[in-house]
């Protein structure tokens, strides 16, 4: 009897102890495993939860260095830790009384990829919708300085501490299944900086801006309704805030140097608003991360014939260029050469891609000589009947390369537009009509879907643009 008591109090002891060890077991979110990229050469944040109150050590093995925390009552912990320029692999160790290795870490530059389907659109494409030349560039993707990590959909009425998805190595089998958007991109920052590059792809087809934007940034638009937080049997992913809350507040805080978007097609019917979400949310995030004005690139909506329900797109597409010149470290990457009229999603992303790389290294790294910006319209004159219109980030000049200038349009006092006949001139444009003499307004490209003509010398195409604001007419 004795010996069997005995047993049970070494069986309690052994469970108690194990319990412990247990309870004491550092949990991190999924953002925080093997294979990540960590920002270089800054204060980077890494956290997570343990045993409350208990001591947290962070050690890294590029200085050698040990940071320590306690937890909070909840658990809850966060360190900060100064990382080098880019290198690795390198390991951190995370410890409560029972450690975790993270292993094959480098340290880099890390962007955020975010957006509805045209982000989502992975390297091999959607069915019977390609990604052009996808074949070979997935072939030759192997690269020990790219990493990818995809974030499961998920939504959520209150924000979470964590999401589904891990680091995967950059080769065939994983590019396969991977944003093209965000891929190229950092291919592209991969090529012309040298440094390993961190890719976060969170995103959801067909969504609208509003979910991706959390509670506090939402409650900055009077017509965005909050929504309750009563459980549903089945929530939409076109509520208000349930996109950020599952898919982006489980890494708020984690080192970036900045985002890249590409969304509006399912917010097309409402420019006006869309023309003040869009920074909205640039400035939810950047307020809620914490570490300053990141820079956020996006890519302008491309044409695309909607049919005859709705707003002409042209008006989101203008919407969106008023954005760009909203907020500091931002900028529209323009595809108005890219758009096919019956599929919403345009084979080039490559184009697109290399469009958003040459905003960040001009913009984000400062590399001299690359003109990333597309000419904007600067001024509009009219004289005895002839227009001319001059654009500023064309130091270079405009061309058509080659092809008649064919989307341009002027109307008079009647706000009937016609066709105009248009030539480029120096570094402006300069444009006739016969039918009407006296032109009070110009659109160029302002359509559904319509192919863009007109570009900087640098190959970057003029957006969809009016000097009118006649209220639209819905189709």
């Amino acid at each position: 009897m004795k010996k069997n008591l005995n047993f049970l109090a070494a069986l309690l002891l052994l469970l108690t102890f194990t319990s412990g060890s247990l309870l004491a077991e550092i949990k991190l979110p999924a953002i925080f495993c093997d294979n990540m990229v960590l920002q270089q050469q800054t204060e980077a944040a890494i956290f997570g939860m343990a045993t409350k109150n208990a001591s947290v050590n962070v050690s890294t093995s590029w200085n050698h260095k040990s940071y320590s925390t306690k937890a909070a009552a909840d658990g809850s912990w966060k360190v900060k830790v100064a990382t080098p320029k880019a290198g690795g692999p390198y390991e951190v160790t995370i410890s409560d009384g029972k450690s975790v290795k993270l292993k094959n870490v480098l340290i880099g530059e890390v962007w955020i990829c975010s957006g509805q389907s045209n982000m989502e659109m992975p390297m091999k494409g959607f069915r019977n919708q390609p990604i052009a030349g996808s074949g070979e560039a997935i072939a030759f993707s192997s690269n020990p300085n790219i990493r990818l990590f995809t974030v499961k959909k998920a939504a959520n009425l209150e924000p979470q501490v964590n999401f589904e998805g891990s680091w995967s190595l950059c080769e065939p089998a994983n590019v396969v299944d991977f944003s093209a958007t965000a891929y190229f991109f950092g291919l592209m920052l991969n090529k012309a900086l040298h440094v390993p590059i961190g890719l976060i792809n969170t995103s959801w087809g067909g969504t609208r801006i509003e979910p991706w934007i959390s509670e506090s940034g939402c409650k900055n638009f009077a017509w965005v309704k909050i929504p309750d937080k009563k459980p549903v049997e089945k929530l939409s992913q076109q509520t208000p805030t349930v996109l950020f809350n599952a898919m982006v507040n489980p890494m708020v805080g984690y080192g970036v140097r900045g985002a890249i978007w590409y969304q509006g097609e399912s917010n097309r019917n409402e420019p006006n608003e869309y023309a003040k979400l869009m920074p909205g949310l640039i400035e939810n995030w950047r307020s809620v991360w914490g570490i300053g004005d990141f820079s956020f690139y996006y890519v302008q909506i491309a044409p695309f014939d909607y049919g005859q329900t709705g707003l002409n797109s042209a008006y989101l597409r203008e919407a969106q260029l008023k954005a760009s010149t909203v907020l500091k470290n931002t900028g529209m990457a323009c595809i108005m050469d890219i758009g096919e009229k019956d599929c919403i999603h345009p084979a080039h992303k490559e184009t697109g891609s290399k469009r958003l790389a040459m905003l960040a290294l001009e913009k984000t790294y400062g590399i001299k000589g690359i003109n990333s910006q597309s000419p904007v319209l600067k001024e509009f004159k009219v004289s005895e009947g002839t227009v001319k219109l001059t654009f500023d980030n064309a130091p270079n000049g405009l061309t058509s390369f080659g092809k008649e200038l064919s989307c341009f349009e002027v109307a008079g006092a009647a706000k009937r537009f016609y066709p105009a006949k248009a030539f480029i001139t120096g570094t402006g444009i300069t444009l006739i009509s016969p039918a009407v003499a006296e032109p009070v307004a110009v659109r160029y490209a302002f359509h559904d879907f319509v192919v863009g003509d007109l570009f900087s010398t640098d190959g970057l195409p003029v957006s969809s643009f009016r000097t009118d604001d006649w209220e639209p007419v819905k189709n």
